[in-house]
């Protein structure tokens, strides 16, 4: 396959083999399509300014492992992703650090923080979970008319967790009043999914569809972010083609 074929897919987190969703990733994409081509990028990494660092990338994929190396790395990368309209997926620590992203930069609340590495921040917007989330698996349920219900057609999904923080719910109502809003919950009520409806394709969940791809499984999820990877290339090639055209009429010779 030539590198124009090729898919290309940052992976953003600090890549260890140990964690069961770091091994799981690459197989969940290669199980979507043969194109993917997964590069792991290191949260310390990812300058400031961001500059051109992420324009080779058909698609983000913020990973579990928190805390990262450097948290501010992942949140800039989310948010160039967010802005530019890079499909964009999130599962557990990639979860965590959108609904981080937004509060800051959407909802202007730059002391927004997580309970994980800031125990003493004024507005924690991610704290620990009532109930730890290590190695279990539960059921979600999604809302109607919820992106990934369609997506996944299905109205509920039972999936596996490795997770001790989550969305502070206080913060629910603003969030989702500025856009971000909750497409899955427990039977309990709490937010497990977010997505934004104004973007080709952003979803952050808090439990990890790519642990499928280690029982050699596809994920609804993970295809359809593919799926979505793909029509942004396309679309990005067709723009290049667009732009690299003359327009006007030919030069004539002189005879």
């Amino acid at each position: 396959m030539g590198e124009s074929d090729s898919l290309p897919v940052a992976l953003i987190g600090d890549y260890n083999p140990e964690v069961t969703a770091h091994r799981a990733i690459p197989l969940a994409l290669q199980l979507a399509s043969h194109r993917v081509r997964p590069t792991w990028i290191h949260t310390t990494t990812i300058p400031d300014p961001l500059g051109e660092h992420l324009v080779p990338y058909d698609g983000i994929w913020c990973v579990p492992a928190s805390p990262y190396a450097s948290p501010d790395g992942a949140l800039r990368a989310i948010r160039y992703a967010r802005e530019s309209g890079v499909p964009f997926l999130g599962t557990c620590a990639g979860f965590q650090h959108a609904i981080l992203e937004y509060a800051r930069n959407v909802l202007r609340m730059p002391a927004a923080s997580h309970a994980e590495t800031d125990t003493d921040a004024p507005d924690l917007v991610v704290t620990p979970l009532r109930c730890a989330l290590v190695e279990r698996d539960d059921v979600i349920e999604l809302l109607s008319g919820s992106r990934i219900g369609v997506l996944c057609g299905a109205s509920t999904l039972h999936e596996e967790y490795h997770c001790r923080y989550g969305l502070n719910r206080a913060y629910e109502t603003s969030l989702e009043a500025a856009g971000l809003r909750v497409a899955g919950r427990d039977p309990d009520g709490e937010p497990r999914i977010v997505e934004l409806d104004d973007h080709p394709f952003y979803v952050a969940t808090l439990f990890q569809p790519e642990r499928a791809g280690l029982r050699g499984v596809r994920h609804p999820l993970v295809d359809a972010f593919v799926s979505a990877a793909e029509n942004f290339k396309s679309q990005r090639e067709a723009e290049w083609t667009t732009s690299a055209t003359p327009s006007g009429p030919s030069p004539t010779r002189d005879r």
